[in-house]
């Protein structure tokens, strides 16, 4: 069994995520986050259920038809690193371009 680990940014995606859903529905952005993490649980004994990550060393696990959850395995845990919209840029773009 692997330990869930939540890393400061996906924490953060998690907030930002229920603030921009409470502007319409307090309740539906509770359960969005609800959602969210009981999808993640699972990895603790199934770290490999998400498919290959785009970002070489990450997997992706679908949370929602919205959010898909970036993550690493590590020897004793699993480390969520972000939480995004299907709509956002990942991995981000080379800005020096």
């Amino acid at each position: 069994m692997h330990a869930i680990h939540w890393k400061k940014q996906a924490i953060n995606d998690l907030i930002k995520i229920g603030q921009q859903i409470a502007k319409d529905s307090p309740a539906n952005a509770e359960k969005m986050i609800d959602l969210i993490e009981d999808k993640v649980t699972p990895l603790a004994a199934h770290p490999e259920i998400g498919r290959t990550g785009r970002k070489r060393g990450t997997r992706e696990l679908i949370a929602h038809e919205n959010y898909v959850v970036i993550y690493r395995m590590l020897a004793a845990k699993v480390e969520i690193l972000r939480v995004k919209h299907t709509a956002q840029q990942w991995p981000p773009t080379n800005k020096l371009s």
